[in-house]
């Protein structure tokens, strides 16, 4: 099996590769490429590998702009230390989406599910990735409509078409709505980007969840990254990184 890593950080890619030939031998790594630019070259320069390892954020840039540039036709693992992607990386080729650290046993699933999704392959080797893909897409995954808040001795329904963004604030979230009230949370950041619609919510930064509805205007802001200007008031300017604020934008115009 010929595999491709598309990784920017060095011992990220040194355990992928170690653990990969462990579990299979005949693995043969046939590249390492640390950015969007190279990828693009390489994959239109070279005969297409089996399978290809791929992080999101890449030395220049996120590694869906790949996907943008030239035909990727193989299935695509994605490894990141972010689940926001989660939905999109579905949308492309992935065939899986695993969180860094990658434990040795999801990688060797993650193997497995490569090898029994291969009969989804057509006679002469290539595969029907509509057919590949479509086995483990989440398109009919179920989103959160309402919160149930409880406030005192209150419960409280929150409809997901209320809220503005959530934010996090000394370990503890709070859900701000349309109308600038604030609850408390139970639920972490990395919970609810998991619980809500990704076409509705992005994940801004560490901090901030934010919806669709609530954005007035986005700006440059210094070195490259975005700021979002919010219906509602904020505590904190509310920022894009630079790393992430093409896929933001893709995210605006979708």
């Amino acid at each position: 099996m010929k595999i491709l890593i598309i990784e920017d950080e060095a011992p990220a890619f040194r355990r992928l590769q170690k653990v990969l030939e462990e579990i299979n031998p005949d693995i043969e790594i046939v590249e390492v490429i640390d950015s969007v630019e190279e990828s693009v070259k390489w994959l239109g320069n070279n005969d297409a590998p089996d399978l290809i390892f791929m992080d999101i954020q890449l030395s220049d840039g996120i590694s869906f702009e790949i996907f943008e540039k030239v035909k990727i036709i193989k299935p695509v693992i994605f490894t990141t230390a972010f689940d926001e992607y989660m939905l999109k990386a579905f949308k492309v080729n992935s065939i899986d989406y695993l969180l860094k650290p990658v434990k040795r046993e999801e990688l060797a699933a993650s193997l497995q599910k490569y090898n029994d999704l291969k009969s989804s392959f057509s006679s002469n080797g290539t595969p029907d990735l509509n057919a590949l893909i479509g086995q483990i897409r989440m398109d009919d995954k179920k989103y959160k409509s309402r919160f149930l808040i409880k406030q005192g001795e209150r419960l409280i329904s929150v409809e997901t078409v209320d809220i503005a963004y959530f934010y996090t604030r000394n370990g503890v979230v709070y859900l701000v709505t349309m109308e600038d009230k604030k609850y408390l949370m139970d639920s972490n950041l990395d919970e609810l980007v998991n619980q809500l619609d990704p076409e509705k919510f992005y994940r801004a930064n560490r901090q901030y969840l934010i919806s669709f509805q609530s954005i007035n205007a986005t700006h440059k802001y210094h070195k490259g990254k975005l700021l979002i200007e919010l219906h509602q008031k904020t505590d904190d300017p509310v920022t894009v990184s630079v790393e992430k604020a093409t896929d933001f934008k893709n995210w605006l115009g979708d």
